[in-house]
Order: C-alpha cells, then sequence, then structure tokens
C-alpha cells in the first residue's frame, strides 16, 4: 500500500511538473509571439490560476508616480480592476517591501483588508502574492493568487516558486511591451516631427519663391502673377485669382489659368518643372496643346526633363463687390471654400461660382477656396482665390492653410504696393510743382525778349525792321509752348531731349541778340568768341535755357558794379565745349559744394530761387555732358561740355518732334529757341 501511495504521489508530482512545464513554455511562446500586453498577461493569470490550483488570480500594475497599484482580477470570464494605495493590503504590502508572502488564514493577518470581499460577498481564505521585479530588480507590480483548492489547504513552497517565476515572466512581458510602446510612440513622434520639417520646409521655400517673384514684380499684374502661380503650383490647383480694391478705380480681378499656360523657349518666363506638371488635374489643358501633351508625357514618364513654359496671362476684369467664391470672401472678410463636386449638379455653386466670371474666362468650377487680404486696420483690401484641386477630394485643410499664409504676404505686397503708388504719385506731384517752379523762373527770358522786341517795333519806322522784331518775338511764344509741352509731359511720366542738327554760327548769333535784351540797362558788356562754327546735334531750346540760366547767374554776380560776360564755344574731341564766365566776386565759400541743387541761393537779396543751376545740370544730364566750375575772387567760370552724338533709346529718352505748329504760335524754331 505504501508503494502504491508513493507511487501515486509520483505520478501527482510528475502531473504537476509536466503542466508547470506546459504552462513556462505557452508563456515564453506568447512572450516571443505577441506583443499585446492584456493577452499576454490574461493568458498568465490564466495559466498560474490552473497550475497553482487556485480560485482566481489578480495582477497588479505599480503606477510610481501616483503611489497606487492597479489591479486587473478575474472572475469567472470577467475581467474587473481595482485600485489601492502602495502600502494597503497584502499587495500594497507586498509591492512595497518587495518580497514574495504566503498567508494560510487571510482574516486572521492584520495586513489583510476585507472590504472588497463586505461588497463582492467572496470568502478569502488563503492568498499567495510574489512581486514582479524588472531586469534591474524593480518592482514593477504584485500578482496575488487567492484560495488554494480544497477545504483548509494552502499555498506550498513549491507554488510560491512557481509563482515567482511566473511573475518574472510577467515582469519581462510588461517591460517588452513598455519598451516596445515606447519606440512606437517616439517614432509616431519623430514621423510627426519631420512631416512637420517637411512642411515647414516646403512653407519657407515657398515663401522664399514667393518673395523673390513678388520683388521683381513692378505691377498688380505682375504681382497676381507671381502670387497665383506659386499659389497654384504649392496646391496644385488649375486657376487662381487675385482681388484688388483699388479705391476710386473701383474693384478688378486678375485671373490667371495656370493650367493653360504654352510651352515656350527659355526668356523672359516662368520655369515650371516636371512635378508640378504632376500636379496638375488631368483636363487642365487639351491633350492638343503643347502643355497637354507635356503633362500627358509627365504622367508616362517622370524622367522628362524640366518643361519651359511662358509666363501665364493675366486677365483683368472690374467686378462688383461679393461677386463669385472670390468676391464674397472679400465682402465677408472670410474664407469661403467650395467643396469638389463632379457630378455635373452646378445648382448650389451658382452662388459663389460667379457665372459670369465663369464663361468669361472659359473655367468649369469644381473646387474653389478663397482667403480674403487684410488691410493694416484688419478690413478686407482684397481676395485671393484658388480653383479646381487636382485631388479628387478637393483642396485640404494643409491647402486652406498654405493658402492663408500666401494670402498674407500678398496683402503686405498689395499694401506696398499700394503705398509706393500713393507715393510715386505725391513724388511726381511735388516734382511737378519744381517743374512748374523752373519754367516760372525760366519764363524771365521769353518775357524779356518779348518786351525788348515790342517796345523797338514801337520806336521802329522801316517796316523791315519791324518785321524783325515781330519774328524775334514770336519764337519766344514757340518757346514759351515747349515749356507747356515739357510740363504736361512730365505730368504723364514723359520726359527727354529733342537733339536736333544745329548750325553753331547761326545759333550763337541768334543766342546773342537775346542775351542783348538782357544786358539793356546794366554795365555788362558781351564777350562772345565762337571759335568753332560747324555743326552739332542737341536739344535747342533746352541747351537755350541751360546758357540764359548762367548768363543770368552771371549778371546778377556783377551788380552794381557791371562787368564782362564772356562765352567761349571751342571743339574738343568731337564734343562742343561752351564756357561762360564772369568777373563778379565769385562763387560763396557757403555754396560751393551745394551748387547744383535746388533751392540754393546766395547773395541775391531775395530776388532768386535757387533753380538755375539744378536746371542747367538737369539739361546737362539729359544730354548724357557733364558741367564744371572755377570760381576765385575775380570771378567764376562755367564749363558746359556736350557730346557730339546725342544720346540715343537706350541711353535717354528721346522725344519724338511734334507736329508742325502753325506759324507764330508753338512752331520748332529753326535756330535760337529760348
Amino acid at each position: 500500500m505504501a508503494l502504491r501511495a508513493r507511487v501515486a504521489e509520483l505520478e501527482a508530482g510528475l502531473s504537476r511538473a509536466e503542466r508547470t512545464v506546459q504552462a513556462l513554455r505557452e508563456v515564453g511562446l506568447a512572450l516571443g509571439s505577441t506583443l499585446d500586453l492584456d493577452q499576454l498577461l490574461e493568458l498568465i493569470l490564466k495559466q498560474i490560476t490552473e497550475l497553482l490550483e487556485a480560485d482566481r488570480a489578480t495582477l497588479y500594475l505599480l503606477d510610481e508616480q501616483r503611489g497606487r497599484l492597479l489591479s486587473r482580477i478575474i472572475i469567472g470570464e470577467e475581467v474587473r480592476s481595482i485600485e489601492l494605495p502602495l502600502g494597503e493590503g497584502i499587495a500594497g504590502y507586498v509591492a512595497k517591501v518587495g518580497r514574495t508572502l504566503r498567508i494560510k488564514d487571510a482574516y486572521r493577518d492584520r495586513r489583510f483588508r476585507r472590504e472588497w470581499d463586505d461588497e463582492t460577498g467572496y470568502r478569502t481564505r488563503s492568498i499567495l502574492a510574489a512581486p514582479m521585479k524588472n531586469h534591474v530588480g524593480r518592482t514593477i507590480g504584485v500578482i496575488q493568487v487567492l484560495n488554494k483548492a480544497g477545504a483548509d489547504a494552502e499555498f506550498s513552497q513549491h507554488d510560491e516558486e512557481l509563482l515567482e517565476a511566473l511573475a518574472t515572466q510577467a515582469a519581462i512581458s510588461i517591460d517588452n511591451s513598455r519598451l516596445f510602446l515606447s519606440v512606437i510612440q517616439k517614432n509616431m513622434q519623430l514621423v510627426e516631427t519631420k512631416e512637420q520639417l517637411e512642411r515647414r520646409v516646403a512653407d519657407l521655400k515657398l515663401l522664399f519663391e514667393l518673395e523673390r517673384a513678388m520683388g521683381r514684380a513692378a505691377t498688380l499684374e505682375d504681382l497676381a502673377r507671381a502670387v497665383v502661380v506659386e499659389a497654384a503650383r504649392a496646391c496644385q490647383a488649375q486657376a487662381g485669382g487675385l482681388v484688388v480694391d483699388e479705391g476710386e478705380g473701383g474693384v478688378w480681378l486678375y485671373f490667371v489659368d495656370v493650367g493653360r499656360a504654352t510651352a515656350a523657349p527659355l526668356g523672359p518666363f516662368a520655369a515650371f518643372d516636371a512635378p508640378f506638371l504632376r500636379g496638375l488635374p488631368a483636363d487642365a489643358a487639351p491633350s492638343s496643346t503643347p502643355i497637354g501633351a507635356a503633362i500627358a508625357g509627365e504622367r508616362r514618364d517622370s524622367s522628362l526633363p524640366p518643361v519651359m513654359l511662358a509666363a501665364p496671362v493675366v486677365r483683368r476684369v472690374t467686378v462688383k463687390r461679393g461677386e463669385g467664391v472670390i468676391g464674397r470672401a472679400m465682402q465677408n472678410n472670410e474664407a469661403v471654400c467650395v467643396p469638389n463636386r463632379d457630378d455635373g449638379d452646378r445648382s448650389e455653386l451658382e452662388g459663389p461660382v460667379s457665372a459670369r466670371l465663369g464663361q468669361l474666362f472659359d473655367l468649369a468650377v469644381v473646387s474653389a477656396i478663397a482667403v480674403p487680404l487684410e488691410g493694416e486696420a484688419g478690413d478686407a483690401i482684397g481676395a485671393m482665390a484658388l480653383y479646381n484641386s487636382a485631388a479628387m477630394s478637393g483642396f485640404s485643410q494643409d491647402d486652406r492653410a498654405l493658402l492663408r499664409l500666401v494670402s498674407a504676404n500678398a496683402s503686405t505686397a498689395v499694401r506696398l504696393f499700394r503705398s509706393r503708388t500713393e507715393r510715386e504719385r505725391s513724388e511726381r506731384l511735388a516734382s511737378i510743382g519744381g517743374v512748374v517752379s523752373g519754367i516760372i523762373h525760366d519764363l524771365r527770358t521769353p518775357l524779356a525778349v518779348i518786351s525788348g522786341n515790342a517796345q523797338l517795333m514801337a520806336t521802329a519806322t522801316d517796316p523791315a525792321a519791324r518785321a524783325e522784331h515781330l519774328k524775334a518775338a514770336l519764337k519766344q511764344f514757340d518757346v514759351i509752348d515747349g515749356m507747356q509741352r515739357e510740363v504736361l509731359a512730365f505730368a504723364r511720366g514723359e520726359s527727354g531731349i529733342l537733339p536736333r542738327r544745329v548750325h553753331l554760327a547761326r545759333y550763337f548769333d541768334d543766342l546773342a541778340k537775346q542775351i542783348q535784351h538782357e544786358l539793356e540797362g546794366t554795365d555788362v558788356v558781351l564777350a562772345m568768341q565762337v571759335e568753332d562754327r560747324g555743326v552739332a546735334r542737341f536739344d535747342e531750346a533746352k541747351i537755350t535755357r541751360a546758357l540764359h540760366n548762367l548768363v543770368r547767374n552771371a549778371i546778377e554776380a556783377m551788380e552794381p558794379e557791371g562787368g564782362t560776360i564772356g562765352i567761349r564755344v571751342v571743339r574738343e574731341g568731337g564734343d562742343v565745349v561752351v564756357t561762360v564766365s564772369d568777373t563778379g566776386r565769385g562763387i560763396p565759400k557757403e555754396v560751393e559744394g551745394r551748387l547744383f541743387q535746388s533751392f540754393v541761393t546766395a547773395g541775391k537779396s531775395g530776388r532768386g530761387t535757387g533753380l538755375g543751376l539744378a536746371i542747367v545740370k538737369k539739361i546737362v544730364d539729359e544730354h548724357l555732358g557733364s558741367i564744371s566750375v572755377e570760381s576765385s575772387p575775380k570771378g567764376a567760370a562755367f564749363t558746359v561740355r556736350i557730346p557730339h552724338e546725342p544720346p540715343g533709346p537706350a541711353k535717354a529718352k528721346v522725344r519724338e518732334p511734334a507736329a508742325p505748329a502753325p506759324a507764330g504760335r508753338g512752331r520748332p524754331s529753326p535756330a535760337g529757341q529760348a
């Protein structure tokens, strides 16, 4: 009998050992085949419950930051969770001290908490609890097993060793899972960070290209082309538009159909590379057109070289406030989005997408987004829109954010453009005022000539002499008319010179007669020395104005004592060199360095405007010539050098000769125009 009992005991032990080995094997396989922590821990708890012949098993995970244990309890097929502070209850004690604990009668142990039994109606008898320690020996949780099978059964030393082994396996699985989740989380963060960086780099690249393109824009058409093309490329749109409130000029739409650009050779055109072609909608352009063929070819072969496309045409039309999706964005000062519609039903799109604009631009709008351009006060000064996304779902949230980014830069550019336009207008008005001041300054010369000839006509008895004086007076009306045309041309943004063939001998003879009228009543004499009596080319009227200003300054410099004005004309290297000298007091030291600036004057007792020498310098510069001055207490000498060849269109803007005017008024004078 003893032998049979011993055999039965050994067989039972072998069976337990086999079950233990099988359980450890299943746990080991699970550790190598799954990273699902819930599934793995449920398997371990199930194996522990079966191997230890217990009623149930509980697993607690330690939350070190909060100092609490979170439990997983298996009751039948149900998994329930409880929470208890570290150090309380049997599991809390084991987690705190880090040692395995076996209890035969739980109710006799003061560390046991009966609240859970009272709440659930469960009767806890025996307890076996083991800490779960990771690879560095730190407790990360507790496994607690309740109620060994049998009425008065208790957990054995063998059960304790087995639980410690399985607790170690559980700790390994938890550490592996946490490590894996940490790696996954870090990888996700890295991927997200990479995507954010790529978006930021793309945004910065877009802004750089946008700033470079806008920096070259000289007109609103250029600005619209630069902004719309860059935005369309980034958002893969077929077309776009820029609406600008131009104040009294009304509201204007600058529309750019990027998808209908045509292939063109390298030159003053914009280059669009192959990735941009891939981003265009399939129906952006017919395949029969060069761009359509390029798009189709690019989709077939991504290795195609960059395609050069002509700069898209900008169409400028006036629009009503609130017209179309772009007008609505401007009027309401808020973004507007039209979702993608490809079913042919346009009933919902007729409101935000203007049918008039669609027909005008031959554009069937499928999807659209628009954002306002904000002014300095937060009001809308315009809007920007993109039409027909290449994506089947239409424009995305990223596209909208990107368009807002582009519109912010575009609004700044529009504000600067408007400010520059206003500043240029103000500067032109100020410049016109300066020109008018110069004209008024120079009117004294023709008026003096007219007055002198009129007086001579009154005293002359010879009809021929009277006719000569009349002719001389009428020439001055031509000069005055030329001054008037100069102001009008300047107001229109046109200015320049009208070089003509001039016979120097006759020209300076006429000039001497005009100067003699100014010298009447003064003690100043004229000494004219024309050494070159050939032919030159320059604007007679303007050079005459310049020389009269130099002569007038010389007269004023010699008052009241009088003196001599010398005019010497020579030829040097093909250039005509005219020197106007006087025997006055010389140039005051305080203005020597500012002679040719506007409104600089000295020693004229309130009679001078300070414009004479500035006008002389401007006229000489227009002829691409030079002017220099020498001064001493014995007088001053101004030397004007006029190039023999007049400046051409590439060097200076030359006015075309005006049509002949009626005799006596506005008629170009052949020589001696003042």
